[in-house]
């Protein structure tokens, strides 16, 4: 498999390299972590540069290539990340493109592409678990409306999102996976309650949906009534496959100034951390060279990508654990001050096998539909 770029796609990489160095230097000073509204505008701010500057559309008109270009480029100089739009740019852009029908497409992704709405992902639930298809929040047809109740968890940005990827269960009969419909719901529909959660580092960028006889119109399915699995199977495919790619970057980054902080303060001396610190590198190369395969393969088959994101995203989350364990070795007591770099990204990487799909669920995709085992009992 070919894993080398086009001479357009390193036109593109050249490009983007020269926009990215004129435009940073001349952008605002990040708002509070804690100043949702704030942050929003920052990072809505932001995708309309992109948008601006014509690389707003990447993500589903480009080619996969391009897309890991993209993500790679905008990483390793520092811009900002998606932030408060990463469900719409990441999650439900994508499924939206590739299976809502032509009046969808041309109602939800020019503003999301543009910086004007904000999505959040209602998927999952209080008692559901890691058991996605267990849902319990029921949609009933009602004319040309479904009325939605019930509750979500774990939803981010909920609290500033407009539009919210909804799974509700539809057919109450049906078998677990067959009876679900993938809606896009108004926030600001009569019914929707949201309450933050804080998290373990106390921030509150997610929060506890609850839906009582939220009325959506039917125009707002995508796909059709009860397929919502497959078309769930879509959304995950994006955020396992492709969501995580910049975070990688990220990784390597931080990877190489972990190193130079434990030359600064002798802990290199200690070969037991050296050698910890190879093997993440070897880690992060092994997972950016997955990332491209994934990608490649992606490019055959329509650009939606395979069970493969399965496989990094379970090897990706427990490296970014020990990543972030190692900069607590780096640090030394200074792991304990949520002040000091990577302290707070320690917290946060606590969540990656959960977040996403667990790493429970990762194995049983990776051994029924790759390795080909039977189904558990």
């Amino acid at each position: 498999m070919d894993l080398s770029c086009t001479p357009e796609e390193e036109e593109f990489r050249a490009r983007l390299r020269e926009w990215l160095a004129k435009v940073l230097p001349a952008l605002p000073p990040k708002p509070s972590p804690d100043d949702w509204p704030g942050r929003r505008a920052y990072d809505l701010g932001w995708q309309r540069m992109l948008y601006d500057a014509g690389y707003a559309d990447v993500h589903w008109d480009a080619s996969p290539t391009v897309r890991l270009i993209f993500l790679e480029e905008t990483e390793k100089a520092g811009a900002p990340y998606v932030g408060a739009n990463f469900v719409g740019l990441l999650h439900a852009g994508p499924t939206i493109a590739a299976e809502g029908t032509p009046g969808q497409r041309e109602r939800w992704l020019p503003p999301i592409l543009r910086g004007d709405e904000v999505w959040c992902q209602g998927f999952s639930e209080p008692d559901a678990g890691s058991d996605l298809a267990a849902l319990r929040t029921r949609a009933w047809r009602d004319g040309d409306d479904y009325v939605v109740s019930g509750s979500k968890i774990w939803t981010s940005h909920a609290e500033v999102a407009d539009w919210c990827e909804l799974l509700a269960r539809t057919d109450p009969g049906a078998p677990k996976h067959r009876g679900i419909t993938w809606l896009a719901m108004p926030m600001d529909a009569p019914g929707v309650t949201v309450r933050p959660l804080r998290t373990l580092a106390g921030s509150e960028e997610f929060a506890e949906v609850f839906l009582d006889e939220v009325r959506v119109p039917v125009a707002n399915r995508v796909g059709a009534e009860n397929d919502g699995w497959r078309v769930t199977m879509v959304t995950l495919s994006f955020e396992r496959g492709t969501a995580f790619v910049g975070e990688v970057v990220a990784c390597r980054r931080v990877l190489g100034e972990l190193a130079r902080r434990a030359l600064e303060n002798g802990r290199w001396d200690d070969p037991s951390l050296r050698r910890r610190l190879g093997r993440l590198n070897a880690e992060f190369r092994a997972l950016w060279r997955l990332t491209q395969w994934n990608v490649s393969e992606a490019e055959q088959t329509g650009g939606v990508p395979g069970v493969g994101g399965s496989v990094f995203k379970l090897r990706y989350s427990q490296a970014r654990q020990e990543l972030y364990d190692a900069a607590a070795e780096v640090l030394g007591p200074e792991s304990l001050d949520l002040g000091r770099p990577w302290v707070l990204d320690r917290l946060s990487s606590l969540s990656y096998t959960i977040a996403a799909g667990t790493s429970q669920i990762q194995r049983n995709i990776v051994a029924e539909r790759i390795l080909g085992l039977p189904k558990g009992r």
